[in-house]
This record gives C-alpha cells, structure tokens and sequence, in this order.
C-alpha cells in the first residue's frame, strides 16, 4: 500500500477517501500514464475544475459540466426538503415511487435503491407493454418523479403525459393530478415551465453544471432515491471523503483507476468487463456502462463496457478485455480465473464509486484525446426518430421467417435460420464486439437477456446487452461514435396493447418502433453487419431465440 510521497506507483493495492483499488499497476502501460499524469499536474488541476486539459475543441464544453467535481457539497441545501417532501407524501399513503427518466435521470438512482433495498420503480422504456403494467400499479398511491435534465427528452415527456392523463382517468381533479408529480429539471428548461404549469407537487432545479451521466449526486441522483426511502445524506459523506484525495499524487485510487483504464485502452484492451462482486453493490455496471461509453466513444475511438451477469461469466477475458470487479466497502473473496489475478477491483462505499468512476473517465478521456463531456452522435438516432414518426415507417420484408421470428438482414449478413444468423453475427470478419439491443418490456420479457452470455460462449469477440431505448442513451454514442467495428442484434416484438401518448400524434407502440427503425438506419449507413429479428408472439419468439442460441454452440 502506498505510504507517502516517495512510494513508488507500481504497487498492487491504492487505498483512499474509502475506495480500494487493486491490479491497476499490473496494467500494461499504467504506471507510465499515472507518472505522466503527476508530472503534468493533471490531479490537481482535474480536482480544481482547470476546463482546459482535454485540449482548445472541449474547453468550452468542459467549462460547464465539471460541477459533478464537488456537487455533493451543494446537494446538501435541498436535503431538508427532501425529508419533508418523504413525510408529507407518507401522510398522505402515497408510498408507490416511480421514477420516469433516462440514461443519466434514471441509471444512479436504480443503483442506489437496489443496493440499499428500498423499492423504486423505474420507467425507461417505450415499450407499450411495460409502460402500460406500470401505469396500471398501484396508482392511487402513486407518486411519479419525471427527471430530464434538457426537458426535452421524447421518453420522459411522453411518461409526463401518459401519469397525468392517467391520474385524470383515475379521477383526480388537475389540481390533485398535479400533486401526484414531482419535478427534477434544469434551471429554464421546458420541463420547468411544464411542471409549473401542472401545479407539481414539488419542482428540483438540479446542478446545471453537471452533464447527465455524471448527475448521481445531483438531484437527478438523489430526489428519487430519498423519496424512495434511502438515507442520500451517507452517499454525499462517502463521496466527501473520496474528494479529499482526488487531488493527490498518492492514495488516490480514482488517478489510478483512470490511468488504468486509458493506458489498458490505447494498448488495445479497449473492452471493459464489469460484474458486481457478490459483496453489496448491486448493478453500478449498468451505470458505469453509460459513463464510460458516452464519455469516450466518439472520434472513432473509445472504452467499451460489458457488463457480465457475475465475475465469472462468458467474456470476462479476452486479448482486448480488461475485466473489472466492483462492490462494497468489503475486500471481496477471491474468485475463480483470471478476473482477479489480471483484472482491477474496485471496493468501497457507493459515494465514493460514483465519484471515482467519474474522475477515473475524466483521467481516461484526457489519455485517450477526446472530450469526455459531449455526446455528439446521441441525437443522430433521434433525428432517425423525429423524422420517421412524422413520415411513417419504413416498409420493409423480412428475409426469411422461422416460426415466430421475422428475420431481417442488412450489412453483408447471410443466414437461412435463426441459429445461422447467430453463428455469423458471432464471427464476422472486421468485427470486434457483437451489441445486442433488445426493445422490449425489460420485466415480462427478461428471459431474452440471456442471450448475452449464452453468444458469449461463442463468439469471437465479446458481447454486449441493452434494452432499448434506454442504451440510446449509453452505449449508442459507441455504437456511432466510437471504432466502427461493431456487429448488431436487433430485437423488438409485435405490440399486443398499445397505448396512445396523450396530446400527441403517435403511441407508445409507434414511438418506439420509430426508435428501433432509426437507430437501425443510423447503423446500417456505416456499413456494419445488422440483423433484426422481430417476434411475431414475445413469450414464443423468445423461446425460440435462446434455444437456436444454444444449438449454435452457447450451451454451458
């Protein structure tokens, strides 16, 4: 363990502000980073805000989105509030929380609920089906929390639209509907004038100097999770007692974290396996995965996460992989393989991992030469969707059917069953990572999820997962931004129940298949290899894919 200012930085264990980080030093390339990180001053500089250190093009951009740096300080005005507002609503037996956001609104504070046991549900989806099962739960106790920090976001505001019709259906007059939403915006966003509008029950201006995917302890973060229950005060002490390291040369395990993980990438291991440790943090992959890859994948470079359902699941090694073990304020028990004699753990509070995952990419960012706070592809897609929704959807014929899958191919792909277009979307020359994208209901369809791991057994490169849209807000940016060397999956299926977005000229149905179609344009224009396949019937569809996945090898 590092002792003080002339211990060397190859050693294998970095203690600091609580966080625990082991094996970055044994990271080809990492020590020569880290020194040349110190020599240049960049700690210091980072810690105190300097905009300039990714270079003249991302100054400006810098300038406004460094706030997450000392946030937690700030966050502390509106705890009160909060506990007041918790109060209130229990007075009133509204103890159903649900959370409508995306990406950066919504990723922290599932983290926080799961890992600390308190129930939140979360609404990130346009999948009519899952949209629908929500609405339909516990509403008369309900209180929904729509967070977008733009205001503008299609997901969030259709949610908006969707409660408050409901509340009206339910019978609440609109003073009452208004006083079943809470509001977490932007200062002048159109969601602040909405909310004022409605009447909401409370309205959060969050940090405006903070980018989405770096908002855990802003408002964004903290709103859901307290109303939900959590005890946020303990998450800020955590993040304190990291912060008062990030600026050192020494003890301090978000620089090397960082240098870690930007060295690892330029040498080629640009692939970051992440999996929950077993030892109290429950799905902070999920929210890394939006960090990372939005921050990095861009200019045609980038850190791709795939998060593993556990240490030891498929492609957690590889020659391009750098796996990574993330969990509590316990040292973990050793596991199996090579995930921990050649890989990074990551241990300590959940305050302090938000705020050394952020530092650690800000570090990688300026390793790499890119701006870690854009996100200039992230609307590419959504264009895709705006202009389709006004111009209808594509007409299209599959390739070929089987069963109760449509097959649809694109990019050079060529199959004549289900199990084929798996066996070449797993070794497709040129690629270097398969992403699957799932648009459909994350609960009542979840089965289709293993699909990661059972492709993983056989694939040639490592493979990643994501519903949809919600990865449009995560790692879509790699998708477009970053090597294009991706090879895609494709999943969506027949809508049984639609359900219209009040005020508006579409469902939730047409929405998001005006997403998925987008999106898909915005791949298929770059060339990669992508396959659709559409399940005519869900629970069959899906039943039907898992077994062709493993008749293709992916059996264990």
């Amino acid at each position: 363990m590092m002792t003080g200012p002339d211990s060397s930085h190859n050693v294998d264990t970095e203690i600091g502000g609580g966080l625990v980080v082991t094996g970055a030093a044994q990271v080809p390339g990492a020590t020569a980073a880290r020194e040349k990180l110190i020599a240049e001053g960049v700690p210091g500089l980072l810690a105190a805000g300097d905009p300039t250190l990714w270079g003249p093009e991302a100054e400006s951009e810098a300038r406004i989105r460094l706030g997450w740096l000392d946030t937690f300080k700030r966050s502390r005005e509106f705890l009160p509030r909060l506990a007041a507002l918790r109060a209130e609503l229990r007075e009133a037996g509204l103890d159903h929380i649900v959370l409508a956001g995306m990406g950066g609104s919504s990723l922290a504070p599932e983290v926080i609920t799961r890992t600390l046991d308190k129930p939140l549900t979360v609404l990130d989806t346009t999948d009519p089906q899952q949209v629908l099962a929500t609405l339909r739960d516990r509403l008369d106790r309900t209180v929904v929390v729509v967070s977008s920090k733009s205001g503008g976001t299609v997901e969030t505001t259709s949610h908006l639209r969707a409660y408050h019709q409901a509340f009206l259906d339910h019978g609440l007059s609109e003073a009452e509907a208004g006083g079943r939403i809470v509001v977490v915006t932007d200062p002048g966003s159109p969601l602040e004038e909405r909310a004022r509008q409605l009447g909401v029950r409370a309205l959060f201006l969050a940090d405006p100097y903070v980018g989405g995917r770096y908002s855990a302890l802003t408002a964004f973060g903290l709103v859901p999770s307290a109303l939900a229950g959590v005890d946020v005060e303990v998450l800020l002490d955590e993040a304190a007692a990291l912060a008062s390291r990030l600026a050192e040369p020494t003890d301090n395990p978000a620089l090397a974290l960082g240098a870690a993980l930007g060295a690892a990438a330029l040498a080629g291991r640009d692939k970051v396996a992440l999996a929950d440790d077993g030892s109290g943090i429950v799905g902070l992959g999920d929210w890394i995965e939006q960090l990372l890859a939005e921050s990095t994948g861009k200019n045609g470079t980038g850190i791709l996460p795939v998060v593993l359902e556990d240490p030891d699941a498929p492609g957690n090694t590889g020659p391009d992989v750098l796996t990574v073990t993330v969990g509590g304020s316990l040292r973990p028990t050793p596991g199996k393989g090579q995930v921990l004699r050649d890989g990074l753990r990551v241990n300590g509070p959940l305050g302090a991992q938000f705020l050394a995952w952020e530092f650690a990419t800000a570090i990688a960012g300026r390793l790499l030469g890119i701006n870690p706070f854009d996100q200039p592809n992230v609307t590419e897609s959504k264009n895709n969707t705006n202009r389709l929704l006004e111009q209808g959807l594509p007409t299209t014929t599959p390739d070929f059917t089987e069963g109760a899958v449509e097959v649809y191919l694109s990019g050079g792909l060529r199959a004549g069953s289900v199990a084929e277009v798996f066996q070449a979307l797993s070794a497709t020359s040129g690629g270097t990572y398969l992403a699957i994208m799932a648009y459909l209901d994350r609960y009542a369809d979840r089965e289709v999820a293993q699909l990661r791991s059972l492709l993983a057994r056989v694939a040639s490169y490592p493979v990643t997962f994501g519903w949809g849209p919600r990865f449009l807000h995560s790692t879509g940016q790699y998708h477009k931004g970053g090597p294009t060397s991706g090879v895609f999956l494709q999943i969506t299926g027949a809508v049984t129940e639609d359900l219209p977005v009040p005020g508006v000229a579409y469902t939730f149905g047409q929405l998001q298949a005006a997403q998925a179609a987008g999106d898909l344009q915005a791949l298929a224009s770059r060339g990669r290899p992508v396959a659709r396949l559409h399940l005519t019937d869900r629970a069959a569809g899906i039943t039907q894919l898992l077994a062709a996945a493993r008749s293709s090898g992916g059996e264990a």
